[in-house]
C-alpha cells in the first residue's frame, strides 16, 4: 500500500556502488514524464546524470547539503521553462516526490538537493552553477537535484509518534 512506502521512505545520502539497472532507469523516467502539472503545462525538463565526474561537480553547486550527490550512482536534475507556466516550482516539487517514492518503490534510496535560492561558498547562485555544469539553456531554471541508489544502511522509518499531529486541523485553525 502506499502509506507502507510513506511510512518506511528516509532521505539517503550513503550510497552502494551499484549501478541504477537499465529497467530501473526507464521506471524512474516514465514516472517523471507522468507527474502531474498545472493545466497539463509540463513546463519542467528532467536531465539524468551518471558520469561520476558530473555528480562530483554537481556536489559542490552549494555550500551545502549536496555533497551526497558525489556518490550516488545516479542523479535527476529537476528544471523547467518558467515561460511555459508560472507554477513551474510547484510542478518541479510533484515531478521530485513522484520520483522519490518510484525510487522507494524500486528499493532505492533518494535525497533532495535544493537548488533554486541557494549559493556555492562564495556566494554564486547554485542554479547558475548546476546550469554551466549541465550546458543548460538560458531559458531553464533548476529547482533541485535528487539523488538515487542502493542505499548503503536502510534506517527504520519515522515512528508514527514522532509525526506533528498539532499540524493536523480541521474546518479551522483554532485561535
Amino acid at each position: 500500500m502506499f502509506i507502507e512506502l510513506l511510512q518506511q521512505r528516509r532521505s539517503i545520502r550513503q550510497f552502494k556502488s551499484t549501478a541504477i539497472t537499465p529497467e530501473q532507469l526507464a521506471q524512474l523516467s516514465e514516472a517523471l514524464l507522468r507527474a502531474p502539472t498545472s493545466r497539463g503545462r509540463n513546463p519542467w525538463h528532467f536531465v539524468i546524470v551518471d558520469d561520476p565526474q558530473l555528480l562530483t561537480q554537481l556536489s559542490k553547486a552549494k555550500a551545502h547539503g549536496a555533497e551526497f550527490l558525489a556518490k550516488a550512482p545516479l542523479a535527476v536534475a529537476i528544471c523547467a521553462e518558467p515561460a511555459v507556466s508560472d507554477v513551474w516550482v510547484e510542478d518541479c516539487a510533484i515531478a521530485a516526490i513522484i520520483l522519490q517514492l518510484t525510487a522507494e518503490s524500486l528499493g532505492l534510496g533518494s535525497c533532495w538537493a535544493q537548488m533554486r535560492l541557494r549559493s556555492d561558498a562564495n556566494g554564486r547562485s547554485a542554479e547558475e552553477n548546476v546550469c554551466e555544469i549541465l550546458n543548460l539553456p538560458e531559458a531553464w531554471s533548476v529547482d533541485c537535484i535528487i539523488g538515487i541508489g542502493q542505499p548503503s544502511q536502510r534506517p527504520a522509518g519515522h515512528p508514527r509518534a514522532s509525526l506533528p499531529d498539532g499540524k493536523i486541523h480541521r474546518n479551522r485553525q483554532p485561535k
